[in-house]
């Protein structure tokens, strides 16, 4: 499991650094590929480039990955490409696929079993945006690399 190189296009090798990306073919291990990617990458940006990181965005960052691949593998016929880097004060997490349905959440049940990913996805992440490619679609989530001094998530207050 190695990260795509980019910035091929001139790209700075800084910006480079914080970034990684995938490609995601074959059985269910590329959702522990997709997860110690996104360890790494995060590790790599706090070690190497003394941004901070917290233990909750680690995880967070990790679980996103997770759900957002394992949906992408269920639902999408061929690759999915994870593309990790860091926008500001937040990691983007970035999953391309190539069904063009949009993901929807659904109602809150307790009752249902399963189906739960997006809802997951949404509540924990700093922002959310899905968009319809010419194959496909993009899914792109922003969390915080940092936790408020208050104990909420950095940009999220509480209701």
């Amino acid at each position: 499991m190695d990260s795509v190189p980019v910035g091929e296009d001139g790209t700075a090798p800084d910006e480079r650094a914080l970034q990684a990306t995938l490609a995601l073919d074959g059985d269910g291990s590329v959702i522990a590929q997709a997860r110690h990617l996104a360890a790494g990458f995060l590790t790599r940006v706090q070690r190497d480039h003394g941004l901070p990181v917290s233990q909750r965005a680690l995880e967070l960052t990790q679980l996103v990955v997770s759900e957002l691949v394992t949906n992408a593998r269920k639902y999408a016929p061929g690759p999915v490409l994870l593309d990790l880097r860091i926008a500001g004060d937040a990691v983007e997490v970035v999953v391309w696929d190539s069904d063009p349905v949009l993901p929807v959440a659904r109602a809150a049940d307790a009752g249902r079993v399963g189906q739960h990913g997006l809802e997951i996805v949404m509540a924990v992440a700093q922002g959310f945006e899905v968009q319809r490619e010419p194959v496909g679609k993009r899914i792109t989530v922003r969390i915080a690399l940092l936790d408020d001094p208050g104990g909420s998530l950095a940009g999220r207050h509480p209701s």
